[in-house]
């Protein structure tokens, strides 16, 4: 069983969802299935490049230690690194200030042909922006239609948008946490900021609601993943991405003529 993606409609609770449901699958059957679709995966990445007609956008977003690297790491481990880009998005430089919130996120979007991953993504603009008041409320409510048409733009000519939530619970996040904070090779990771963060746990959990309530559409749903079991996270998402690509009228360009009797010289 996968989650099904949310549609629009009622606010959504988060509290609803329970981020260790694993749909009574085992793990050993998770990672046996996990490999035949990553492998499907990489074939769907080459006739995608090949055909050249569509992009696929994927869009993470996750609490701190939510899992984002490790599901791109893993989910896009052996795709053709020439059929895809991945993007995290960090604060915002003066010039990208100087633009509208888009301006940063539409150049980055995946040309034809390719698949664009957002690590992180245009919707720290109603998140982080909104929690921290880095704008006034004014400003940030109305992002929420400037998305939609954002999204709307990129659908209507022919990108595929697939956004997922990693849902993880705060005390999977406490536990993450600590185990940086043990193993000396992954205090790179720890960034004591994100403490500050966590404090405004609840808040955070708010602004996500409304934001899956005001920009889950029929043609960009939001996914919430299940993620306290980095198995079936991982299974979820590479899954929803190969149906999501089975979907399309893909084909490989016609062949030259001849070629069956063409002979390579010695």
């Amino acid at each position: 069983m996968v989650e099904q993606p949310l549609i629009p409609g009622p606010q959504v609770r988060l509290a609803d969802f329970d981020p260790d449901y694993t749909a009574g699958i085992t793990r050993k059957d998770a990672d046996e299935a996990f490999e035949t679709l990553r492998n499907r995966l990489i074939d769907l990445q080459t006739l995608l490049y090949a055909d050249g007609g569509y992009a696929l956008l994927v869009v993470f977003q996750a609490m701190d230690a939510g899992g984002k690297d490790g599901t791109i790491r893993s989910v896009f481990s052996g795709v053709n690194p020439q059929g895809m880009q991945v993007v995290s998005f960090k604060v915002p430089s003066p010039e990208e200030l100087a633009h509208d919130f888009l301006w940063r996120v539409h150049k980055r979007v995946p040309q034809r042909g390719l698949i664009g991953v957002f690590n992180r993504s245009h919707y720290e603009d109603v998140l982080v922006v909104r929690v921290n008041n880095l704008v006034p409320p004014d400003v940030w409510q109305k992002r929420y239609d400037h998305i939609n048409q954002f999204e709307k733009l990129l659908t209507d000519n022919r990108t595929v948008v697939l956004k997922f939530y990693l849902h993880i619970s705060r005390s999977e996040q406490k536990k993450r946490f600590e185990e940086r904070l043990r193993e000396p090779d992954k205090h790179w990771k720890f960034n004591s900021g994100d403490l500050k963060v966590r404090e405004r746990w609840d808040d955070y959990m708010t602004a996500y609601e409304d934001a899956f309530a005001r920009c889950s559409t029929p043609y960009a749903p939001w996914h919430i993943v299940p993620a306290n079991e980095k198995w079936y996270r991982n299974l979820v998402v590479v899954r929803t991405i190969v149906e999501a690509l089975e979907k399309l009228p893909l084909r490989y360009p016609e062949s030259e003529p001849e070629l069956e009797n063409l002979a390579i010289p010695d």
